[in-house]
């Protein structure tokens, strides 16, 4: 279905077309004599258009028609027709660049064939009568190359993201191609096609086959000629990252493929792991924690830089606060929730009524500030009707803090509470008596996820704080559905065989082994930036909790990546790339 004033049309399976006049109440119908139809978007109008009734239909069998359901006999008066010959269409939209009704219509298509095609329909409506020819039809080409990669066809594109993961010289994007030429090479080196491909990689796998590599290098050749890997701002962005550890790498992988959440989860996992070590160092009373630089700068600037390639400031600030909001989704460490919810609490102060009062309260209390809520709730008007349990809220947060009264407040306030309704209260009194825990999952149970790791993060530790983010973890795999989001809160709360296990569940072997991959490098660093003798370091931090190597899920991993591997390579070898 798709609506726009004064029209409702409809598709179905038969290839009928009814649409409805919800001005006139008038309606209408014709068949196509197609197949299925699959998608229905209107035309654009500006002003002085004659009809605002023109719509492009995508039928089931790859093709598509634009009628005007404005006159006459629409299929009569078809505007595409007869249809290209051999362009089987996946999808289409109108491009919206027309700002005269002189303009012609430009028409989106992604094709069957792995290309991208505009096509401009030129429509003069002093023609529109039954019987009129085809109008004037232009297709545009561009006589660049598109250096889009998700255009490539899927076991193509898929090889290109495993040789961005692993890692390859900035050099094998420089090419002698005629194409290529014509635009300004930044990239240090030249490619050379009498070179060995070996020599590009950074390093061969320590997981999967080290030939494949090679063998995905051979396949990518024809498009490495021809300049439509990489264009040259992106390869020159690859060659800051590309030692920069394999989580950079794989963040820029999915970030060139559109997958967002998948780069945040890659730039937020060195923190995860370094977060989890950490915690384990701080098991024993004469080690302190390791710092590790803030990189949360130059994470936001290398996604905003990934994903877009504008130039105008304003563009992108708020690029970066997109960005940095998207990173605040992941936080998980003590800092970054407080931040969050210290940046919330003055936008309560400037709303008015009971329900920001409320909601002012539970910032505060869920990062320790007890006094201020106490404060806050004392100065309830005594004519509200929320007087009497704000005050007894009031003295059982108070007694948290003196503890003189706190067992006749508790019994007196909990009485009363049952009265309010109020689903946040009773967490509110665990807190008063120190039962964080119970606290935790009573906010957990009511919803509220972000704010139990707040609480659990300003008064929990050690392995009742990673019970409330393994919780977390859980609820965002299965019923959020986001799996990268789950990744980092497994990670942190040093579930890792968890995540391994969500990652083998979602049939993603390769990011699987990216996984065990970064996650052993970051670990490497880890150990390396601590230094100091060998008794300073325990056997439990020799290998990462479920990761050693003699593990049974790592090593099913590492076989069922190497056969993703070679199955990627004989689907590879089995498509032809394409070429003009």
């Amino acid at each position: 279905m798709a609506y726009r004033l004064p029209h409702v049309v409809m598709g179905d399976r038969s290839g009928n077309i009814r649409w409805w006049d919800v001005t006139t109440g008038q309606s209408s119908s014709f068949n196509t004599y197609r197949e299925g139809v699959r998608r229905i978007k209107f035309s654009p109008v500006v002003a002085g258009d004659r009809s605002r009734g023109r719509v492009a239909v995508l039928f089931n069998d790859n093709t598509f028609s634009v009628f005007d359901l404005d006159s006459p006999d629409p299929l009569a008066n078809s505007l595409l027709q007869p249809q290209f010959p051999g362009t089987l269409v996946l999808e289409l939209d109108w491009l919206h660049l027309r700002t005269d009704k002189n303009d012609p219509l430009v028409l989106c298509m992604a094709g069957a064939d792995s290309s991208f095609r505009l096509i401009e329909v030129n429509i003069n409506d002093k023609k529109m009568v039954p019987g009129a020819l085809p109008r004037n039809i232009k297709e545009r080409f561009r006589p660049m190359p598109l250096c889009c990669p998700v255009l490539l066809p899927t076991p193509h594109a898929l090889a290109l993201r495993m040789i961005l993961q692993l890692g390859v010289k900035p050099s094998w994007f420089n090419t002698t191609g005629t194409t290529i030429d014509k635009r300004p090479h930044l990239v240090p080196g030249m490619a050379s096609s009498s070179e060995d491909l070996r020599s590009y990689l950074i390093e061969l796998p320590s997981v999967g086959d080290s030939v494949v590599p090679e063998l995905l290098l051979k396949v990518l050749e024809p498009y490495r000629k021809e300049g439509c890997i990489l264009d040259d701002e992106r390869a020159r962005l690859y060659a800051t990252i590309v030692n920069k550890g394999c989580a950079a790498r794989f963040a820029f992988a999915a970030a060139t493929f559109g997958e967002v959440s998948e780069a945040l989860f890659w730039l937020q996992l060195p923190r995860a792991i370094n977060h989890l070590m950490n915690k384990l160092i701080n098991k024993s009373p004469q080690k302190a924690p390791i710092s590790v630089p803030n990189s949360d700068l130059d994470d936001k600037s290398l996604l905003s830089r990934i994903t877009s390639k504008e130039k105008s400031t304003s563009e992108t600030e708020q690029r970066d606060a997109l960005t940095q909001g998207q990173l605040r989704l992941m936080a998980f460490e003590q800092e970054d929730l407080w931040e969050s919810a210290n940046e919330r609490i003055p936008w309560h102060e400037k709303l008015e009524g009971e329900e920001a009062i409320q909601n002012h309260v539970h910032e505060l209390i869920t990062i320790g500030n007890l006094e201020g809520a106490v404060s806050l709730l004392l100065s309830t008007s005594p004519e509200s009707p929320y007087f009497y349990p704000n005050a007894l809220r009031a003295v059982a947060l108070s007694s948290a803090v003196s503890r003189s009264l706190l067992e006749l407040a508790v019994k007196v306030v909990a009485a009363n509470m049952v009265r309010t309704d109020r689903s946040l209260s009773g967490t509110h009194l665990l807190c008063a008596v120190g039962r964080y825990q119970e606290a935790c999952s009573q906010l957990q149970d009511a919803g509220y996820w972000t704010d139990a790791a707040t609480l659990a993060a300003a008064h929990l530790k050690g392995s009742d704080y990673a019970r409330v983010l393994q919780r977390w973890a859980e609820h965002v795999l299965h019923a959020e559905h986001n799996i990268w989001r789950a990744l980092i809160l497994f990670v942190a709360a040093g579930a890792i065989q968890e995540a391994l296990a969500a990652l083998r569940e979602a049939q993603q072997p390769d990011t699987a082994a990216m996984f065990i991959l970064a996650c052993r490098e970051i670990h490497m660093q880890f150990i390396t930036n601590l230094g100091g003798s060998e008794d300073e370091t325990n056997d439990s931090m020799v290998d990462l909790p479920g990761l050693s190597p003699g593990n049974d899920d790592v090593i099913a991993v590492g076989e069922y990546f190497g056969e993703y591997q070679r199955k990627l390579v004989h689907l590879c070898m089995d498509a032809q790339p394409f070429s003009d």
